[in-house]
């Protein structure tokens, strides 16, 4: 319970960071953009903005995540924060459609009709982009500390609004060189970039909602942790699957036939705690024994 309750209570803290990191540099974008008549800082500051619905779609999937087993769920509601994910990668991917939308109706319409954007817009680029980038740090590090998938779609979030900074950036100064397509085509770079993070957390979120197997190197680690029991004479199966934010392990270990029952528990038993102790993530665990047929 002291875990999940941790588990929320960072998750959240995190989150409202976003929140109020995004509240204000969307505003300043969009200042920059209406003040500096710059399209691409515009469509950055409606990106940025998406972040701030984003991190309230993690709050809440986090806190559905952690409630406790119940009857109608006696597994628990970890999957709770695919779902938060897979939300966030569809209002992620609206937004960039949206974005390229606007910058295709402004290419037709004759980019050179439009005003030349001042150095304002430039500034709040860069700014954009140092403190996009320091978010996304901080998330993705509490997003892999915690295991989240919904917290690190919000970093990948994170990281998407920088580099769509980076397509303004080069936008804008090429308008300001006398290239005034180049804006509207930096807006299309930014919709390419966000279609991309929204596919990257759709799959990753979907991948956990099917109980998708852990990487192998994780499976070996667990093979590891579990011979080093002694009395292990072998493995004969092991089976993980992701739920969630968390992991669930099928494993049959051989042991010495000539055992007595309660001999063969405390070693099940050992090997169970072992794994807890050294994978915070491991949910539940099925150990099964096996005699060994010599």
């Amino acid at each position: 319970m002291e875990q999940t309750n941790n588990f929320e209570k960072t998750a959240t803290k995190v989150s409202l960071v976003s929140v109020a990191g995004n509240t204000i540099l969307s505003l300043l974008k969009l200042l920059a953009g209406i003040l500096a008549h710059s399209g691409a800082m515009i469509s950055d500051a409606v990106h940025s903005a998406s972040d701030v619905l984003s991190s309230f779609i993690v709050i809440i999937g986090v806190k559905l995540s952690v409630k406790a087993a119940d009857r109608e769920h006696p597994y628990g509601h970890e999957r709770f924060e695919c779902v938060a994910a897979i939300v966030l990668s569809v209002v992620l991917a609206v937004t960039g459609l949206l974005i390229g939308w606007r910058a295709v109706e402004t290419i037709r319409a004759g980019a050179e009709a439009q005003p030349t954007p001042g150095l304002l817009a430039l500034v709040a680029a860069v700014v954009s982009i140092a403190v996009k980038e320091a978010m996304y740090w901080y998330t993705r590090f509490y997003a892999k500390r915690l295991n989240s998938p919904a917290l690190m779609a919000n970093a990948w979030h994170h990281r998407s609004d920088a580099l769509s900074s980076v397509g303004a950036l080069i936008g804008i100064a090429g308008a300001r060189l006398g290239y005034p397509v180049m804006e509207p085509i930096a807006s299309l770079v930014i919709c390419l970039f966000i279609l991309k993070a929204a596919y990257d957390i759709f799959h990753d979120a979907t991948a956990k909602m099917v109980d998708h197997a852990c990487d192998s190197e994780t499976e070996r680690r667990l093979a590891d942790c579990v011979l080093e029991e002694p009395e292990v004479l072998g493995i004969d199966r092991l089976q993980t699957r992701e739920f969630g934010s968390r992991i669930y392990v099928d494993l049959e270990i051989r042991l010495d036939g000539e055992l007595r029952l309660v001999e063969a528990h405390d070693i099940a038993e050992r090997v169970h705690d072992r794994i807890e102790r050294e994978f915070p993530s491991v949910k539940h665990i099925m150990v099964h024994v096996n005699p060994d047929e010599k």
